[in-house]
């Protein structure tokens, strides 16, 4: 693969837990990216969300971080990223964009002895992709859950890798918002033909009501479950009357 673009993948969001399906993406996405004959996947980061999320159920970030570095245990450019989690805040997706591109640049820069230009398409130097679901793009749908600035760079400047997920529709998506319409070509679809529906919501309604999750996720990670008496109707509980971080944050910030 000489002379195609390093590029790395970065998927942030809860991995509350972390489960097979997550894993995939990243496989699913090296792949199509291989195969566009222009990039050379050289990395994968999980950055969890940090406590400040806010979101129903979500257990401690320490939790979520060990959980995936179990189950990626057997991966050799998979690796899972603290930075997110430990902010007082919740971390718009964005800023954790800008947080990986810049160490990631310095250290490509620390290795050739480069200039600090900003990489782009043909300058040989590591670019950075967001990972996600079909889930993670309706998203952008959501009033008052994504600044319009915001998409705007994390598909325009960055790009995205998406990966489809039951019946949702991604080129629709696309289509039918003026700004990813715009950033098209800077948007990976990936359909994964061997269907793979679990769901980390599920996980935890089986998890709580004592069922069990062998094949769903990694042995080690429900090992750790066991061990941490994590998923039950307590923990379910948490956050379950405050409103989403985002939903607050971007309220505050547009008044």
């Amino acid at each position: 693969m000489a002379g195609r673009i390093p590029l790395f993948l970065l998927a942030c969001g809860s991995f509350n837990p972390i489960t097979h399906q997550h894993m995939r993406l990243f496989e699913l996405a090296r792949d199509q990216m291989h195969q566009t004959g222009l990039y050379r996947v050289v990395g994968g980061i999980v950055s969890p969300v940090s406590n400040g999320y806010g979101k129903h159920g979500l257990v401690a970030s320490k939790h979520r971080l060990a959980m995936a570095r179990l189950a990626l245990q057997s991966s050799d450019w998979v690796t899972v990223d603290d930075w997110e989690s430990q902010q007082s805040d919740w971390t718009e997706t964005v800023v954790t964009m800008r947080y990986h591109y810049r160490r990631i640049t310095a250290q490509y820069q620390q290795r050739t002895g480069e200039r600090k230009d900003p990489p782009t398409e043909n300058s040989g130097k590591p670019l950075l992709k967001l990972l996600c679901g079909a889930d993670f793009m309706e998203t952008f749908k959501v009033s008052g859950l994504w600044r319009d600035d915001h998409i705007e760079e994390v598909v325009g400047r960055f790009g995205l890798v998406c990966v489809s997920r039951g019946t949702l529709q991604t080129d629709r998506t696309v289509h039918e918002s003026d700004v990813l319409s715009r950033h098209r070509r800077n948007i990976f679809l990936v359909r994964e033909w061997v269907q793979n529906e679990i769901s980390a919501t599920e996980v935890r309604r089986a998890l709580r009501r004592g069922y069990s999750v062998k094949y769903l996720l990694p042995d080690s990670v429900i090992d750790y479950i066991k061990e941490n008496n994590l998923y039950t109707q307590d923990s379910e509980m948490k956050n379950k009357e405050i409103k989403l971080r985002p939903l607050n944050k971007q309220t505050i910030l547009q008044d």
